[in-house]
């Protein structure tokens, strides 16, 4: 009921149409974006860089991994130490298997048929395989010693930088079925990962997304035609209201842009700021989808006690987003953000 808005219940089928019709088109078609549409999609950004199923290993802030217990070092002592590394006993390698075994699984959807890969088989299946499989596969310990004292071990686990601040790590390999409350119990029996704050739980379903750190601008805009805009989940978000988020922000991005007024990035200190740095940022060949979490602002410089921590980055998120909305003189309330 608005005189601005036009509403044509239609599917659409080629991009390349709308943007003949259309000073700027912006794209929230959602993790089941039809067949049609995302091979329409596949031609302007080329084969590859969308995925339709993600295979998302759970992440954890760097603070809460015990560094008593884990270790820095790369296999063989080859180039930079990029992971930390967990080591497991053969005993604790026997219980955590045997926990994977017995766990609880997240049943498929009807219109979810996946097949994993070889390369990215769920843990759950890997342990089905076999007591050695994990320890073989992604928890293999060869050329992992302890830096310091030379011990080897029966298996390791990797945990590998998850965005450029280096305040969150992911668990390598451990793509999973399992449900969000077991996952929990049972990798907090990795060593090192006692006290583990996951920011995000492994999971495998039916995504469509785009690889957003090669394709999209800081105004979630395709790079290689800027009139396209991209918002929701189809941006590599996890959640509902990081995906309106994310349509509020292409929005605005949108709208100012047609008035030859393009806005600055949003803090990344803020929230959706934050989310659209990590989208725009992340090493294009580990993306995944990510949800809303305190790891992803940058902490703080001084030391703040953690019961207190959160609400300061809350307010310093809301004092540098007023501050952005004042250079950018804008006419519209942005308070959510």
């Amino acid at each position: 009921n608005h005189s601005s808005i036009h509403l044509l219940r239609e599917e659409v089928e080629n991009l390349g149409k709308l943007l003949d019709c259309y000073a700027a088109v912006l794209v929230a078609t959602g993790p089941l974006t039809s067949d049609a549409l995302s091979e329409s999609l596949q031609q302007l950004i080329g084969i590859g860089h969308l995925s339709f199923y993600d295979a998302i290993a759970p992440v954890v802030t760097t603070e809460s991994i015990n560094s008593q217990l884990a270790f820095r070092a790369s296999r063989y002592g080859k180039g930079e130490a990029d992971y930390l590394n967990c080591p497991f006993s053969q005993s604790q390698y026997e219980d955590f298997v045997a926990a994977i075994l017995v766990a609880d699984k997240v049943p498929m959807h009807q219109f979810e048929d996946i097949r994993p890969f070889e390369g990215c088989l769920p843990i759950e299946i890997m342990a089905k395989r076999g007591l050695d499989t994990l320890r073989f596969g992604p928890l293999k310990p060869v050329g992992l010693p302890h830096p310091e004292t030379g011990e080897q071990f029966h298996a390791v686990v990797q945990l590998r930088q998850e965005n450029a601040l280096g305040t969150l790590y992911n668990l390598v390999g451990f793509q999973t079925k399992m449900t969000w409350t077991a996952q929990q119990q049972i990798f907090r029996t990795i060593p090192g990962l006692e006290e583990a704050e996951f920011v995000r739980l492994g999971s495998i379903h039916r995504n469509t997304f785009l690889n957003s750190p090669k394709l999209l601008t800081s105004r979630l805009q395709l790079r290689q035609e800027p009139r396209l805009f991209f918002a929701g989940q189809l941006t590599g978000v996890e959640g509902y209201t990081e995906s309106t988020s994310m349509g509020l922000a292409a929005a605005y991005f949108l709208h100012y842009e047609l008035q030859g007024n393009p806005l600055p990035e949003l803090p990344s200190t803020t929230m959706m700021g934050g989310l659209i740095h990590y989208l725009t940022t992340t090493d294009p060949k580990q993306f995944q989808p990510m949800n809303a979490n305190f790891g992803l602002l940058e902490p703080p410089k001084q030391r703040i006690p953690k019961p207190q921590r959160k609400a300061w980055l809350a307010e310093r998120a809301m004092r540098e987003l007023q501050q952005w909305r004042e250079s950018c003189k804008l006419t519209t309330s942005l308070n959510t953000l």
